[in-house]
């Protein structure tokens, strides 16, 4: 994985419970790591459902490994949130294929 190709900056955010004040507990997201990643691909595909047409923006990025990233946890790229959909190694504990589903 060449340095000069992770050219766009993802935030791994994880979910955590914060408590409100008055014995609640909310959940918020807070930023786990701040990452270097390389953009590989972004797509958007439309689909007819029962409440009308929707569309669905599928982006991966490379980035290095990171042994804590898991399914649960999401990832903040230009400030718009992406579910975590898919993660590959790549080779041996040397990088990570993030396959995400931006939220709309």
């Amino acid at each position: 994985m060449r340095a000069g190709r992770l050219d766009r900056e993802i935030v791994i955010e994880r979910v955590t419970l914060v408590d409100d004040g008055t014995g609640n507990q909310t959940e918020t997201w807070t930023p786990l790591a701040t990452l270097r990643a390389q953009l590989i691909e972004a797509s958007t595909e439309e689909f007819i459902r029962s409440y009308g047409a929707s569309s669905e923006t599928a982006t991966i990025f490379r980035t290095r490994y990171m042994a804590e990233v898991t399914l649960a946890d999401r990832v903040s790229y230009n400030g718009q949130p992406h579910n975590l959909i898919e993660i590959k190694e790549i080779g041996r504990r040397r990088g990570l294929e993030l396959r995400t589903k931006r939220l709309d």
